[in-house]
């Protein structure tokens, strides 16, 4: 068998472009005549934004470190060993980067081997070993610190996760075996399923101490100097740490079923790292830790060299780089200040925007609308949303009554906009109403001020053909949640100059959105797929097929909420105003459903009552429903949905609406949240042969959110 320092030297030539993380040895005494201490010290360089993260080699220096700290310890020249990260970081786990290119299950079980061997030496020191969280800790990062015998968090900690699940991964150096030995099986549950299944969702410090995870927090400020006091009195006998008694009995069994229950809610079993992970969870209660280690080893190899997982990795490059860096943005340099923002409308959406703007920008802001009651409502709910904050602790006094004064409303726009950089319209989904204000806008505002439109569907450029300067004019949608969701698909417009794009992106950065270029075309990305998603669902309704059966042929694809759901949350007249808009557009692909369109005139808010605790079909709506003889089975409406959709994506990317499939994804993971397991669409689309099947290639180049040829 090799020894864990060859197992890493043969890894790590799969990962040829690895940010290696060092680990730095330094000694010193600890206070109160402890005794001698080793410290490993995480870091991959002097930029401290970078995250820390293990490869083949940064374990093999880890290994080395331990190889030095072993002896030590053997040789009783130290009384325990400490690890921690450089300043913010504490380190985020494995090299994603070096993952997706593995192409041999051996290799990548090579992976979950080399981290076990590595991170098992902390838990078998001669010494006791610590861990200090002293920054952000996710997946590899989290787990090298469960294998220490104390462990201690600041409380300045910003992220803390195992999100392995949420990228189609398991926690898979020790995670699933350790985390629900040291804090329970439901707590554990928790953490690894339902957190990463909820978009990822961190822990910050505090709770990582609640939890049980850490034994003691302390401030930021002097993290690690107080962490080594407690080290000391702990080393001392005058700090004895006591954990809960695990119960092995039928409430460990209850969680890991209770997370079954959250995985099928979630993904409805179409992706498998949740059950994975809560196999090992389950197999763990036997306090078998090597044979946890096994099967965690397994799970990585597998999972690696699984769809799910690249499209998962696939999925995260997107939100992390291209996200942040939007293809066919022009020149930032361009980007005209905006120090005054203008909002046309005083509706929910139009006070969602002011609260944003004025929250992220934190500049004047100013409603209009038609009278005086509709902009003090507007205005109202800001400054309720403010102080909201306030109550929650997110903002100070100081900062709540500065947002607020910020925030007012006029009803004369020359009063309003004379001075505004960016007059966004929030109003009536209907052309000849929009032309109108922009009209009015545009006869007070400076020439210089944006106007942007929060349209859902409708032409930008059509917007702004009667207007002296259509190249101010800018499609600016925002989704619904705005707070929540992080998408902005920015339109350019027949028109739209160069300066104009370039202040939308930099607004759009300042609001710490996901701006994605759409060229200007029928209800652009999101709207358009979902539209021609959900159309084809209520097609098959309308032509017989029940609308439970119709419903569930698309679980398998795990969406986060069923098709009439959504349509709820949208809105059925929303949707049934995209659908015509797309009817006009596309008449040969986009039906009006005259399901919905009885359903939107009998003013029914969706399709389902709740009155049992579940979604039921409303029996008003069922009563409204007309349908034809030809009922498809589940499989037959999934092939026909995602046809559809195949063809649509590939004639929008024909069209230009977008540069490259990535956008599309990118859109529908920060537009629709779609999930990561899918990478979006496209990559499902692709590994399920529906691409070649319908356009007769794929959309992606093999190796692409795939295993590498």
């Amino acid at each position: 068998m090799s020894t864990t320092a060859e197992l890493l030297k043969g890894a790590a030539e799969l990962f040829p472009d690895e940010v290696v993380t060092q680990a730095h040895v330094r000694h010193f005494d600890l206070p109160l005549g402890a005794g001698r201490f080793a410290l490993i010290t995480l870091d991959n360089g002097h930029d401290h934004t970078k995250p820390t993260t293990f490869g083949p080699q940064s374990l093999a220096n880890l290994n080395a470190a331990l190889d030095q700290v072993e002896k030590e310890a053997a040789d009783g020249e130290i009384a325990g060993v400490g690890i921690t990260g450089k300043p913010f970081i504490f380190a985020v786990g494995a090299d994603l980067k070096g993952v997706e290119l593995l192409k041999r299950h051996e290799d990548a079980l090579a992976i979950g081997k080399g981290g076990h061997e590595v991170f098992k030496r902390l838990s078998k020191l001669a010494v006791p070993t610590f861990a200090y969280y002293n920054g952000a800790a996710m997946g590899g990062g989290v787990e090298v610190g469960l294998h220490c015998t104390y462990r201690t968090v600041s409380a300045a900690v910003p992220a803390f996760s195992l999100p392995e699940v949420f990228l189609g991964l398991v926690p898979g150096w020790g995670g699933c075996t350790l985390l629900p030995n040291l804090i329970g099986a439901d707590k554990a549950v928790s953490v690894i399923i339902e957190n990463s299944l909820n978009q990822n969702k961190q822990l910050k410090g505090k709770q990582v101490h609640e939890l049980g995870i850490a034994d003691a927090i302390f401030e930021g400020a002097d993290f690690l100097e107080q962490s080594l006091i407690w080290t000391a009195k702990v080393l001392k006998g005058e700090i004895e740490v006591e954990r809960p008694v695990i119960d092995r009995g039928e409430a460990w069994d209850q969680a890991v079923e209770r997370g079954r229950a959250f995985a099928d809610s979630k993904v409805h079993g179409a992706a498998p790292a949740a059950y994975r992970a809560l196999d090992i969870i389950a197999a763990a209660k036997n306090g078998d830790l090597q044979q946890g280690y096994d099967a965690e080893d397994q799970a990585l190899a597998d999972l690696i060299m699984g769809g799910e997982l690249r499209a998962g990795i696939y999925a995260f490059n997107l939100v992390q780089k291209r996200g942040k860096r939007p293809a066919g943005a022009p020149d930032k340099n361009l980007a005209r200040p905006v120090t005054k923002v203008g909002v046309v409308g005083a509706g929910l959406m139009a006070s969602q925007l002011a609260l944003l703007f004025v929250r992220r920008l934190e500049v004047p802001v100013v409603l209009t609308d038609i009278d005086q009651e509709r902009i003090d409502k507007g205005v109202g709910y800001v400054h309720a949303e403010i102080d909201k904050l306030l109550g929650k602790g997110r903002i100070n006094q100081d900062k709540a009554n500065r947002l607020k004064a910020l925030v007012t409303g006029v009803l004369d726009k020359a009063e309003g906009f004379a001075d505004a950089d960016f007059v966004i319209e929030a109003v009536f989904e209907e052309m000849g109403v929009k032309q109108q204000v922009f009209a009015e806008v545009e006869a007070v505002a400076p020439e210089h001020a944006i106007l942007a439109t929060n349209t859902s569907s409708l032409s930008v450029s059509e917007m702004a053909s009667k207007l002296k300067h259509p190249e101010r004019v800018v499609g600016f949608h925002f989704f619904n949640p705005v707070a929540v969701l992080p998408l902005l698909e920015i339109v350019r417009g027949e028109k739209t100059d160069d300066a104009s794009l370039a202040t939308a992106f930099a607004v759009a950065k300042k609001l710490k959105k996901t701006a994605v270029l759409v060229k200007d075309a029928p209800a652009f990305v999101v709207n358009r797929i979902l539209t021609r998603f959900m159309g084809e669902i209520q097609n098959v309704i309308d032509e017989g097929t029940p609308v439970e059966t119709a419903e569930k042929a698309v679980e398998p694809l795990g969406l986060p909420m069923s098709p009439l759901v959504l349509l709820e949350l949208v809105g059925p007249a929303i949707g049934l105003h995209v659908s015509e808009t797309l009817n006009k557009a596309f008449p040969d692909r986009f039906k009006v459903s005259p399901n919905l369109k009885a359903v939107v005139e009998a003013g029914k808010r969706g399709f389902y009552v709740y009155d049992s605790g579940k979604p039921e079909l409303d029996p008003e709506v069922a009563a409204l429903l007309k349908q034809g003889d030809t009922v498809l089975t589940e499989e037959q409406v999934r092939a026909r949905v995602l046809d559809a959709v195949a063809q649509e994506i590939g004639l929008m990317l024909e069209e230009g609406v977008v540069a490259e499939p990535q956008d599309i994804d990118l859109c529908l993971i920060t537009g629709a949240g779609w999930p990561f397991h899918l990478g979006g669409i496209t990559p499902y689309l692709d590994r399920e042969g529906v691409s070649e099947r319908v356009n007769g290639k794929r959309f992606l180049a093999p190796g692409v959110a795939s295993v590498p040829a």
